[in-house]
């Protein structure tokens, strides 16, 4: 089972440490088991954070045989961070472990030395100084997080959801990762600078006048759909149909139509073998070409990137 290490240090921000804790120890597997063993470690047995002390159950050899090591963030970024600790991350980043820090808990990857000549980012009042104090690190403020494959770190507060439900993708797929997101009372994506992979139709109200249309919509995706063919569904021509899909929906029917076809093509991506060129032909689109294009438009990659990145493993 993959083992996630949260790295507590005095200090601590109470909201950080319990982001990878809850979602790492809610995510399940298809089959209903844990997907991961949570374990929260420190550098002695009682912690300071502030408004509470908490006792770790681990010390850092807990941190060895981590699969995944989380950093929160500390109160005050300019603190020393005891040598042990830098020495374990550093023994564990030289191991392959996956390295990931929430807010500002880049400031003790950085002073660990695992940031230097990567992209990084922290939280957004907190990003002039870690450029300033670590000009070998491409501090980027505007993005939710960056996944340097190894190494990772999120943005402030929030954005370590994002980040962890990213990792839980990466490992399990898209299906374990949105079952997570759910029980976290989480979007599985949020509007951010970086392309986050994951593509959503944009949701509409319950209740909407849309609902069957919009169901009818998915449920044809891999059809010939036209705009002319959507409004002739829905009883309405097609600039009535424009308008009250912005306005119940925020985007156009064919837009929102783009959406939907390309999560089924991501779905057929990391659960079949089937070609791109079938994938686009079972997805509704015209062609390849026009599927590539579209694909790389909404998630940022190309369908071949994305199915290495994410193609689930052969069940055993």
């Amino acid at each position: 089972m993959h083992t996630v290490a949260v790295l507590a240090l005095d200090g601590v921000i109470g909201f950080d440490l319990s982001t990878p804790v809850e979602v790492f120890g809610r995510a399940r597997l298809p089959d209903g088991r844990a997907a991961y063993r949570v374990r929260v470690c420190a550098p002695h047995e009682e912690v300071d954070a502030g408004a509470f002390a908490l006792r770790a159950p681990w010390g850092l050899d807990g941190l060895a045989d981590a699969d995944t090591i989380v950093v929160p963030g500390t109160v005050d970024v300019t603190a020393p961070v005891p040598a042990e600790v830098l020495d374990a991350l550093c023994r564990a980043a030289g191991r392959g472990t996956r390295i990931a820090s929430i807010c500002a808990g880049a400031f003790t990857l950085a002073a660990a030395g695992l940031l230097d000549g990567l992209r990084a980012t922290t939280h957004w009042i907190a990003a002039p100084f870690l450029a300033a104090r670590y000009p070998r690190i491409d501090v980027d403020p505007d993005v939710l997080y960056v996944d340097n494959g190894a190494i990772l770190t999120s943005a402030g507060a929030a954005a370590g959801l994002d980040l962890c439900l990213h990792m839980v993708r990466r490992d399990h797929g898209s299906a374990v990762a949105a079952d997570t997101a759910r029980l976290s009372v989480m979007p599985l994506e949020r509007d951010g600078g970086q392309a986050q992979f994951i593509v959503h139709a944009p949701p509409a109200p319950d209740g909407t006048t849309l609902e069957p249309l919009l169901r009818w919509m998915r449920d044809n995706a891999g059809r010939d759909l036209t705009l002319a063919g959507i409004a002739a569904r829905a009883g309405t021509s097609a600039r009535t149909l424009n308008r009250r899909f912005r306005e119940q929906t925020g985007t156009t029917p064919l837009q929102w139509l783009h959406r939907v076809r390309i999560q089924q093509a991501q779905y057929l991506l990391e659960t079949t073998a089937h070609s791109v060129e079938r994938i686009a032909a079972q997805t509704g689109f015209g062609s390849p070409t026009a599927f590539r294009d579209r694909f790389k438009r909404l998630v940022g990659t190309s369908p071949q990137a994305y199915r290495r990145a994410f193609r689930r493993p052969a069940a055993p």
